[in-house]
């Protein structure tokens, strides 16, 4: 279970460097991972800290702006094209918020660095595995700089054990298929490679 660091040791008196760092919440489709991430984010907002999010723009399958989980739980954003925008979009705050990140360019991890250098607590979501099985976009990179590293699991779909893969139920070859149930099923290891 991941422990959140002390945040009354983020906000410092004046004169006195904030420690920032990077926080990633990964796993396969249906695992939790945007729950997640809305509970650290709202808890945040509760310790009255400044809290920006941010999604990519070409994630609108629940919502234009909002980042929202399977469950319907939902938090506001700020849609982006690339991941500079956020460089640009965040001033003045203590907890920065990225969904979807394996949608994000390659800057993505220097973008995290960044912004922890600066102070920021970031905290990052997204798959750690495209459908077939291989790391997705720029999420190894942020996994190996990241400080804390939370890697959830779904339920597979074929046998009820423990799922970390995004097995792909329709025929397409494109790396990003947004999709859903009708689209994706989580699975595990052995259900995943047996393809039935």
């Amino acid at each position: 279970m991941f422990i959140e660091p002390n945040i009354r040791n983020h906000r410092l008196s004046d004169g006195i460097q904030k420690k920032g760092w990077i926080e990633v919440v990964c796993g396969s489709m249906f695992s939790g991972k945007t729950e997640e991430l809305i509970r650290r984010l709202k808890r945040a907002q509760i310790a009255h800290l400044k809290v920006e999010i941010f999604k990519p723009a070409i994630d609108i399958r629940y919502d234009v702006n909002d980042i929202v989980s399977h469950n319907e739980n939902r938090i506001t954003s700020t849609p982006v094209e690339n991941s500079q925008q956020i460089l640009l979009l965040t001033q003045d705050v203590d907890v920065v918020g990225i969904d979807e990140a394996q949608f994000f360019d390659n800057e993505m991890p220097q973008v995290a660095e960044t912004l922890a250098l600066k102070g920021i607590r970031v905290i990052v979501a997204g798959l750690d595995m495209d459908f077939l099985g291989r790391p997705f976009g720029p999420i190894p990179q942020v996994l190996a700089m990241a400080d804390y590293v939370t890697k959830l699991h779904a339920i597979c779909m074929v046998c009820g054990d423990i799922a970390s893969f995004s097995y792909r139920k329709t025929v397409s070859d494109a790396t990003v298929l947004l999709g859903e149930k009708e689209v994706y099923e989580p699975r595990c290891r052995a259900c995943y490679h047996s393809k039935d």
